[in-house]
């Protein structure tokens, strides 16, 4: 990201206002990235917020508090047992 400043404007329509292509490019905002809003004093902070990519990425292991049976429970891909 570059220091540059850049000015530009979009329009809300409904409850939603587009991200102008130029600050999506220099702030590389892509599909699924959240945005953080930040209002302080009637100045409006946006933080942009990556979206983590990955199969597994917000998956945080299995802790083995339960006891599990793969003949009866589901695999992964939802598929039952036989």
């Amino acid at each position: 990201m570059s220091s540059k400043r850049i000015d530009a404007e979009s329009k809300v329509s409904g409850n939603q206002a587009n991200i102008p292509a130029q600050i999506r490019r220099e702030l590389d905002i892509d599909d699924g990235d959240h945005l953080r809003w930040h209002l302080e004093n009637g100045t409006v902070r946006v933080e942009v917020v990556q979206q983590e990519t990955g199969t597994f990425a917000e998956f945080d292991g299995y802790g083995g508090e339960e006891d599990t049976d793969v003949t009866t429970d589901h695999d992964d891909w939802g598929v039952d047992a036989e």
